[in-house]
């Protein structure tokens, strides 16, 4: 029987971990590019982009995240389209995470003043231009706080993605345990390591909103 020390499951959890880091990295970015076309879509003045928008973020926001992780990755197979692992889940993650920063930014922008709108309206500015220059700087502050702690849902959301195969931590972490029969020890590690990726983030998340607060008051 082979004997595996602590170091030997470590290792083997952190080479996982590094996958589990650059899909949520992929998810965040590609889900904040989507979501800040959204958030644009959402505040149109057609009222057919407001609700192309308002449709797509109430089916992402109203399923879970595992049937969408399903349907990307068993669902297009059903056509012919062999989808990797990796692929379907950092399309599924990205999908979802647009749909609920959309509606975070979407928030932080209607808190902007409506007399900021109106001011910079009076200067000639075109629709674009208004969120450039006024609406966007402003919200960017409001919204820093619940854009990091969303950040933490998205890397604790990774853990799903291994029903389909992706060979993440938490995936990782049965496999190790299939190999060990050690499963408090790996698990202990599992959740450890999770907690070494979010805490910061919450942490950072606590640190700005404080700022921010300090900021406004100051103000």
């Amino acid at each position: 029987m082979i004997e595996f020390t602590l170091w030997d499951i470590l290792r083997n959890l952190l080479l996982a971990t590094r996958w589990t880091i650059l899909l949520s990295l992929v998810s965040f970015i590609g889900g904040g590019a989507v979501g800040l076309g959204l958030l644009f879509l959402r505040i149109s003045k057609r009222k057919a982009f407001r609700a192309l928008a308002k449709y797509y973020i109430e089916l992402f926001q109203g399923t879970p995240l595992l049937m969408q992780l399903f349907i990307a990755f068993f669902g297009l197979g059903l056509f012919g389209i062999d989808v990797p692992a990796w692929l379907a889940a950092g399309l599924a993650l990205t999908l979802w995470s647009a749909a609920f920063l959309a509606e975070i930014w979407r928030g932080c922008v209607e808190a902007v003043a409506r007399g900021q709108w109106e001011a910079s309206a009076s200067l000639g500015m075109g629709r674009l231009q208004q969120m450039r220059y006024v609406i966007l700087p402003q919200a960017l502050r409001v919204a820093i706080p619940p854009t990091v702690g969303f950040s933490v849902q998205i890397v604790k959301g990774t853990a799903l993605t291994s029903i389909i195969g992706f060979v993440e931590l938490s995936k990782a972490g049965t496999v190790v345990t299939n190999a060990t029969f050690q499963p408090f020890t790996v698990y202990g590690l599992v959740a450890l390591i999770y907690f070494a990726l979010c805490w910061p983030l919450s942490k950072s998340s606590q640190i700005l909103e404080r700022k921010l607060n300090v900021a406004h008051r100051n103000h």
